[in-house]
Parts: C-alpha cells; sequence; structure tokens
C-alpha cells in the first residue's frame, strides 16, 4: 500500500473551504453528537442555500439517523449518494453479493463524486473489503477522504502511511475538527508515548463541543494505552451513563465491549 502524497496534496488543496452554513452540522456529526446533528438538519432545511449544500445537508441527515440507528424512509431519490447510503444501512437484508454489485453500479454511473467514493467505501469497509475501499478515498479528494483513509492504514498498521494523511490534513486545515480527530487517533495508535497527547485532545474537544459516546469510548481506549485503565472505566460508565437508550444501538454496544 502507496500514498501518492503529491497528488493528494493538489486534490485537497482544490476541496479546502471556509466555513459554510453547514460547518455546525458537519462538526456536530464527526463529533458523534447525532442528535444534535439530525436538530440542526431539520433547522437547516428551511434556510435558502445552494443546491450542493441542499445535497449535503441531505447526505449528513441520512448519516446520521443511520449512526444513531434510527429508521430510514424508503427512498425513492434520484440521488446516487443518498442511495449508496441506504445501501450501507441495509435495512432490506441484501446479501454480500447484492451490495457490492449494487455499489459497483452506482459508483460507474457516477464516477466523479466524491461523496459517492466516500460512501461506498464506508460500504466496502463494512463488509471487510478494505482494498477496495481504500481504492475509492486513496487520492485524498477531500478532508473525509483524508481522514478515512488515515483510518484504513492504521487498520492495516500502516502507522507511516496513516501520518502521512494526517501530515496532509494539517496542511489543508490544521484547526479542523476532522484534522484534530484524527491526529488523536494517530498519537494513540503510536503507543504509550504519544497517548497523553490523544487523551488532551479528545477532552479539549468535549469541552469545546460537549461529550459524546463516540468522545468518551476514544479517551477511553487512550487511557488504557496509557495504562490508567481506572480512568478508562470511569469514561466508559459516563459514557453509558448519558443515555440509557444508547445501549440498545451501535454506540451502547461499543461501551460496552470496551468495558
Amino acid at each position: 500500500y502507496r500514498s501518492n502524497t503529491h497528488q493528494q496534496q493538489q486534490n485537497t488543496h482544490q476541496s479546502t473551504m471556509e466555513p459554510d452554513e453547514l460547518y455546525t452540522l458537519r462538526t456536530c456529526y464527526y463529533l458523534g453528537h447525532y442528535q444534535l446533528a439530525l436538530d440542526e438538519a431539520k433547522n437547516l432545511a428551511r434556510r435558502p442555500m445552494p443546491p450542493h449544500l441542499k445535497s449535503e445537508r441531505e447526505e449528513l441527515l441520512t448519516r446520521a439517523l443511520i449512526a444513531s440507528n434510527q429508521p430510514l424512509s424508503s427512498t425513492t431519490s434520484n440521488s446516487i449518494a443518498i442511495q449508496m447510503l441506504h445501501l450501507t444501512a441495509n435495512k432490506t437484508g441484501m446479501s454480500k453479493e447484492e451490495l457490492v454489485a449494487a455499489a459497483e453500479s452506482l459508483l460507474s454511473q457516477s464516477p466523479q463524486d466524491m461523496n459517492v467514493q466516500l460512501y461506498a467505501a464506508l460500504l466496502f469497509l463494512k463488509l471487510g473489503m478494505t482494498k477496495e475501499a481504500l481504492k475509492c478515498v486513496h487520492l485524498g479528494a477531500t478532508m473525509e477522504h483524508l481522514a478515512l483513509s488515515l483510518q484504513i492504514y492504521l487498520k492495516l498498521d500502516r502507522l507511516d502511511l496513516a501520518n502521512e494523511q494526517w501530515s496532509l490534513m494539517k496542511q489543508a486545515d490544521e484547526d479542523a475538527t476532522l484534522t484534530q480527530l484524527c491526529g488523536a487517533l494517530v498519537m494513540a495508535s503510536t503507543g504509550k508515548s504519544r497517548a497523553e497527547e490523544a487523551i488532551y485532545a479528545y477532552q479539549t474537544l468535549s469541552e469545546q463541543y460537549g461529550p459524546s459516546h463516540m468522545l468518551l469510548n476514544c479517551m477511553a481506549v487512550a487511557h488504557m494505552v496509557v495504562g490508567d485503565f481506572t480512568q478508562a472505566q470511569g469514561k466508559l460508565e459516563e459514557a453509558l451513563d448519558m443515555s440509557s437508550g444508547a445501549v440498545a444501538g451501535s454506540e451502547g454496544a461499543t461501551t460496552l465491549i470496551n468495558l
């Protein structure tokens, strides 16, 4: 596995943009505040905005529904991206072969759509198809492509390549929420020597935006890397206490597994 750093720099530079109407919505979603993201998406529905932002709002709304394990209405959307997101949820119980065939068909219909590539990568990862997932995002066309590439490289135990992705993200936007989250992931994965920095990064995000199940679980893992299992257990218990209803969903399951 090799990353094309020069091409990634060009792509990500082109895709970096100033904060827009969806900044808060994206931030809530990235930090695992899914209910806040849903509320923000619904509030934004009343505001006029350019077509590309309207489409992204719909996609983030759908992603937050999936992440919070809430039901999706059956889609008749013409949007390839929304159709790909519905595949990642797989509410109709399709087989792996059917999902892959459907995803490849959607990719062929919209080969240049960066969000379609991202959602296809998420689907392939869910199906255990790491190589196919990386193919979709390895050029680093957007910050989310870089972030997912970084996570895939960590999954493959390629900390060197994950660090490359993080460097590209810092060059594009050092203060971006995704950059800070990915930096904390890399530091926790580096081992005990940098896990304290990861804990600090997660704590800073929690203080700034409020704790979420995701942030508390990430902090717990970083505390485990340091060897402080008492602190880790405290963070996991805090995550469980946040919402008893979450235990039935994927967030609660992750917390229970870590405990």
